[in-house]
């Protein structure tokens, strides 16, 4: 397995609305989708920031802070890898429409990370 670049970060908040204006104004990224506790940001390179509000269950897991997606080639070959290593998953490998995966795990460290396959 080798990561080859972040290409992700989500963060789930209890100052959702501070933080997404935070991410929209202050740091100047590109809104993708603003809704009532979940919004996405575009970097330039074209990267994702999500913030999830803490009605968003699917989250709570995000629970050491932001959660940032290590790019791989393979997202199932990776986590094979990573398990071989010892290191413990959280749910199964996701799929989204577009074709992109992921997968989240705990580091030896006891933070949250995710494997991220790109997208089609």
């Amino acid at each position: 397995m080798k990561a080859k670049a972040l290409s992700w970060m989500g963060t789930r908040t209890e100052e959702f609305e501070v933080t997404s204006r935070f991410f929209r104004e202050t740091m100047g990224l590109e809104t993708v989708l603003e809704e009532p506790g979940f919004a996405v940001y575009h970097l330039p390179s074209g990267d994702a920031v999500e913030v999830f509000g803490t009605d968003d269950t699917d989250h709570a897991h995000f629970d050491t802070g932001p959660v940032v997606g290590f790019l791989v080639d393979d997202v199932e070959e990776a986590r094979a890898d990573l398990e071989a290593a010892g290191i413990e998953f959280m749910g199964p490998v996701h799929r989204s429409d577009d074709g992109g995966s992921w997968s989240h795990f705990r580091g030896p460290d006891g933070n949250v990370y995710e494997l991220t396959g790109e997208r089609l």
